[in-house]
């Protein structure tokens, strides 16, 4: 339970953080905005033409009688709109992440700097394009993995009663999972943890891990609120990266220093 609330209490450092440098947080919604206006999008343009889809993909029930035909079609609509929402909220974080890496990268060293003891923050010395080819394999290997989770708790859903109780609550903890190693690799990617050795990480710590992430799962199913809490997530997304591999953390200053530290941003 204390990694928990850890996990919960990072979501906040960072969120305060952020606050405290205001003049990157302009900027840092940027990626956010971006990608809400192409998932909006896509959603709008599945509301519109998705029973026309639908259609398209079930030629067999084109000679069933009413209203068998349009209960079916509606259903499967709906399914497909629903499964789109899903996974709107699984990949919206890597999407950011992969449009907005330049600046997000820049923003967890910052962090790394103010709260280390030293003032030194990891560099993985790579070109901005092999970490973003980095970022984007990574992504694609957590998408299918998402996907599948997706599938898997979409298909359980339909159980009785089990469907609408326990496999609700596993869906955020998952949701919370794969968000969280997204934004952790930001900071570990920079030290070189490779996509494996992060998950191996990840598990050795579920509830700090489910203690950040599905707080932010369940933000992120709000309109807009992922691309403003977004910022403050990837700080402190990078102060919890720091406390699973065990390195030291200047606490008094991420929490307390203020403007003092923005002027050196």
């Amino acid at each position: 339970m204390h990694d928990l609330g850890a996990g919960f209490g990072y979501l906040l450092k960072g969120q305060r953080w952020m606050a405290r440098h205001g003049r990157h947080y302009g900027f840092g919604l940027i990626p956010g905005l971006i990608t809400l206006v192409l998932y909006v999008a896509a959603l709008v343009a599945l509301a519109l033409w998705g029973q026309d889809f639908v259609s398209w993909a079930t030629p067999f029930a084109d000679d069933w009688s009413s209203p068998w035909q349009g209960l079916f079609r509606g259903f499967l609509t709906a399914v497909l709109f629903v499964l789109a929402l899903l996974l709107s909220v699984l990949t919206f974080t890597a999407v950011t992440l992969l449009i907005g890496q330049p600046f997000y990268e820049t923003l967890s060293e910052k962090v790394d700097r103010d709260v280390s003891p030293d003032g030194t923050a990891p560099e993985s010395g790579l070109p901005l394009w092999r970490e973003l080819w980095i970022s984007a394999r990574d992504s694609l290997r957590i998408l299918v993995r998402a996907v599948l989770w997706g599938v898997l708790l979409f298909a359980l859903g339909f159980v009785p009663f089990i469907g609408q109780t326990v496999i609700p609550v596993i869906g955020f903890f998952v949701t919370g999972f794969f968000l969280t190693e997204e934004l952790t690799a930001v900071a570990l990617q920079r030290r070189g943890v490779d996509l494996r050795s992060r998950l191996t990480l990840l598990r050795s710590r579920k509830t700090l891990i489910w203690g950040f992430g599905t707080p932010l799962g369940l933000s992120f199913l709000v309109p807009f609120v992922a691309v403003f809490l977004m910022p403050g997530a990837v700080a402190g997304a990078t102060m919890m990266a720091r406390d699973l591999l065990g390195e030291e953390t200047e606490g008094e200053s991420a929490e307390g220093e203020g403007e003092s530290s923005s002027t050196t941003l």
